[in-house]
């Protein structure tokens, strides 16, 4: 049944043509895969390469996801940075473990990754605040983010006070900062044909030992 109206998405089929993907061709960790995937897709012009979706849950376990950009990642874990009063950062306090997805769908792949997020310390935030454009630091100065406004004009007047109250450097509120989020699991995804595809995945065993790991399409 058609309930959109018009045309039906949901009965779109498209078939993926990749190349295979095993565990030979797999870089030796999986931060250093990630190098080489996100690599791939910066090259190939991608929008926004480094988006992922974050997902969280509240102490009732109910899930909200949104999209992120990863600002950094190596063996220690990937890193954003956010408001720790929004509902993730709230979400987060509570109950630490999420999820992240990144996907680069015109290169028919996606990274999965489960871990523990926890916030990283303040110098490591403030070198990250101080370096972004003089408007976005003014944005997360004066956004109470996930509060509800009265309009938008509530928040472009916020925005004008603080530039006009810090015509210098802005100050970072105590409540902003970055998460690493360290991986238990790292799943490699890329799409193939007739639904055949390729799932490669680092889990971590113990402390410093992770196994690969192919998973069922």
């Amino acid at each position: 049944m058609n309930t959109s109206g018009g045309r039906e998405p949901v009965a779109r089929r498209f078939e993926y043509s990749s190349p295979v993907f095993d565990v030979g061709e797999l870089a030796p960790s999986w931060h250093e895969q990630l190098g080489v995937w996100l690599g791939e897709a910066v090259d190939k012009d991608m929008f926004e390469p480094n988006a992922m979706v974050l997902s969280t849950a509240d102490a009732e376990g109910r899930p909200s996801s949104r999209t992120v950009l990863l600002r950094g990642f190596g063996a220690e874990g990937l890193t954003f940075f956010t408001n720790y009063s929004s509902r993730k950062g709230t979400e987060i306090a509570r109950n630490p473990r999420v999820s992240l997805l990144l996907s680069w769908l015109p290169m028919y792949r996606q990274v999965i990754v489960c871990g523990e997020a926890s916030k990283v310390d303040r110098a490591e935030s403030e070198e990250y605040f101080h370096g972004r454009p003089r408007g976005s630091q003014l944005a997360s100065f004066v956004s109470p983010q996930s509060t509800v406004l009265p309009d938008r004009g509530t928040l472009a007047a916020m925005w004008a006070k603080a530039d006009a109250e810090h015509p210098g450097e802005v100050p970072m509120r105590d409540n902003w900062g970055g998460y690493r989020v360290v991986p238990e699991t790292v799943e490699f995804w890329q799409g193939q044909e007739m639904r055949m595809h390729d799932r490669l995945r680092f889990r971590r065993a113990d402390t410093d030992r992770w196994v690969v790991e192919r998973l069922a399409p």
